[in-house]
């Protein structure tokens, strides 16, 4: 089973940077999709940045133009960079992969711990 690793949350001020990283530990076959999700209290998680196994990328509008991910494939790993962040940034972000543990079953959604991102203003 994939074990997820998060790093890099903390207290920033409006307008500065933090970078998120998440590896992905344990058995498995494939990773295909790696995603950042956030949630506040009482709300959903939503997605904020997914990458595909073949490099394609989306953000949510919210943060176009200001967070960037990236991925690792050979460290099993995703990134998270966060710029120009503002206070309704603040949230607890995931890391979500879509991985095969075992060649020829179905994929599997596995989900980090989440780390705390307060950006006060």
């Amino acid at each position: 089973q994939v074990q997820l690793a998060e790093s890099g949350g903390g207290l920033v001020q409006a307008g500065g940077s933090l970078r998120l990283s998440c590896t992905a530990s344990g058995s498995f076959f494939k990773i295909n999709a790696m995603t950042w999700y956030r949630q506040v209290p009482g709300s959903q998680r939503a997605s904020v940045a997914a990458i595909t196994s073949g490099g394609t990328i989306s953000y949510a509008d919210s943060v176009k133009g200001r967070f960037t991910i990236s991925r690792d494939n050979a460290k099993n790993s995703v990134h998270l960079q966060m710029n120009d962040l503002k206070p309704e940034d603040t949230a607890v972000y995931f890391c979500n992969v879509v991985a095969i543990e075992n060649q020829g079953d179905s994929p599997k959604w596995r989900w980090g711990q989440g780390t705390q991102v307060t950006v006060s203003s």
